[in-house]
C-alpha cells in the first residue's frame, strides 16, 4: 500500500499527471496553477514537486524544464488517486449492457468488442478467447502393456484421463525411474500443471523413454489454451508520440502474436493491485515502456479471458480501467 501524501502534493501530483497525459510536456508551478486552479501560490506549488521529486514521484528531464511523471509517481496516481471515469467509459457502459449473444457469434462479439476499446481509447486492445485454467496435477502413475506405454493422470477427484501411447524399445526398465521424477517434480511446483514440468532437467537416461509423453501432455496443453488473442488499435499505438517509430514496438507486437496469454498472465506472478502494470513491473521487457491493464472474465465450463488494453504510460488509466472493467463484466455476463 502506498504511504499516503499531504493534502498538497497529492493535488500537484494529480494535475502533473494529468496535464502531462494531455499535452506530453514537462509542467511548471504556475502552469499548474493557471490551468487547475489551485488554491496556492506557484512558490507552495513549486516546492510540492521538490518534495515529490524528492519522493521519486516526479522527474525533471532538465536542470530548466518542469517537471513530469515518473512510473512510481504514475502508480501511485492509479493506486490512490485515480478519479471516477468519464463520459465515454460510461457511455461504454451503457452501450454494452444491450449487447445479447442472440444474434452475434462469439467471435464477431470478440471482435467488435475489441475494435470498440481501441477506438474509444487509441490504445492496442487484445481479448483472449475464453479457455480453461490448467488443472493441477495430483499424480501421474506409468505402465507398460508390450509395446504400449499406458499412463493415468489424475487432475482432481472427479478428473482423470488415460493415455496410450507407443513405448519406446527398452524403455519399460526405466518407468519406475521416471514416473518417480515426475512424482518429484509435481510436488515441488506450485501450481503442478504440465506445462510446469521441467523437462529441461530430466536425467539423460530418461529422455528417450519419456519423449511421447512429454509431446502428448504438449498436445493436451495446446488444446486446452484454445487458439491466440483478437488485437486491434496497431495503428492508433503507432500514433502515440511514444512509439512513432515502428521498431520501438516490435518486440512487443511480437510477443502479442507468439505468446499473448505469457504477456496476459506472466508465470507464477499475479497482476498488481487494480490489474495495471506499468512499466518494469511487468516481467516481460517488451513491456518497459508500457503500460498495461487488465481484468479477467470468467465463462462456463470453467473458462476464463483476459481484456487487456496496452499504451504508453503516458495514458488516461481511468478510462483505460473502466473500460476493460466493462467488457470484462459483459463477456462474464453473456457468457456465464
Amino acid at each position: 500500500m502506498q504511504p499516503l501524501l499531504p493534502r498538497r502534493q497529492q493535488q500537484v501530483l494529480q494535475a502533473t499527471v494529468r496535464h502531462y497525459v494531455d499535452t506530453m510536456e514537462p509542467v511548471g508551478s504556475q502552469t499548474l496553477v493557471r490551468r487547475f486552479a489551485l488554491d496556492a501560490s506557484p512558490a507552495t506549488v513549486r516546492s510540492a514537486m521538490g518534495a515529490l521529486e524528492q519522493r521519486g514521484l516526479l522527474t525533471q528531464p532538465h536542470t530548466s524544464a518542469g517537471r513530469l511523471p515518473s512510473p512510481l509517481g504514475y502508480r501511485h496516481y492509479v493506486d490512490c488517486l485515480l478519479p471516477p471515469p468519464g463520459a465515454a467509459a460510461l457511455q461504454l457502459e451503457r452501450e454494452l449492457s444491450e449487447v445479447s449473444l442472440q444474434w452475434t457469434a462469439l467471435e464477431d462479439l470478440l471482435e467488435h468488442l475489441a475494435r470498440r476499446l481501441a477506438d474509444l481509447t487509441g490504445l492496442l486492445s487484445l481479448i483472449t478467447r475464453p479457455r480453461r485454467r490448467e488443472q493441477r496435477l495430483r499424480t501421474v502413475r506409468l505402465a507398460a502393456s508390450g509395446d504400449r506405454l499406458l499412463v493415468f493422470v489424475v487432475e482432481s477427484a472427479a478428473q482423470a484421463s488415460t493415455l496410450n501411447l507407443p513405448l519406446p524399445p527398452g524403455g519399460a526398465a526405466q518407468l519406475p525411474a521416471l514416473e518417480q521424477w515426475l512424482l518429484r517434480c509435481l510436488d515441488n511446483v506450485a501450481d503442478g500443471g504440465a506445462a510446469s514440468i521441467p523437462w529441461a532437467s530430466l536425467p539423460p537416461h530418461l529422455q528417450a523413454c519419456a519423449a511421447p509423453l512429454r509431446r502428448a501432455l504438449g498436445r493436451q496443453g495446446s488444446q486446452r489454451e484454445g487458439s491466440g488473442v483478437l488485437a486491434m488499435g496497431v495503428a492508433g499505438l503507432l500514433a502515440q508520440p511514444e512509439f512513432s517509430r515502428s521498431d520501438q514496438l516490435r518486440p512487443l507486437l511480437e510477443r502479442v502474436e507468439q505468446t499473448p496469454h505469457e504477456l496476459l498472465q506472466p508465470p507464477h506472478q499475479a497482476p498488481p493491485r487494480g490489474g495495471v502494470w506499468i512499466g518494469g513491473e511487468h516481467p516481460d521487457p517488451a513491456l518497459a515502456a508500457c503500460s498495461l491493464v487488465q481484468a479477467t472474465y470468467h465463462a462456463r465450463g470453467g473458462a476464463e479471458g483476459q481484456v487487456a488494453l496496452i499504451g504508453p504510460m503516458r495514458m488516461a488509466y481511468a478510462t483505460a480501467r473502466a473500460a476493460v472493467q466493462t467488457v470484462a463484466a459483459s463477456l462474464e455476463r453473456l457468457l456465464s
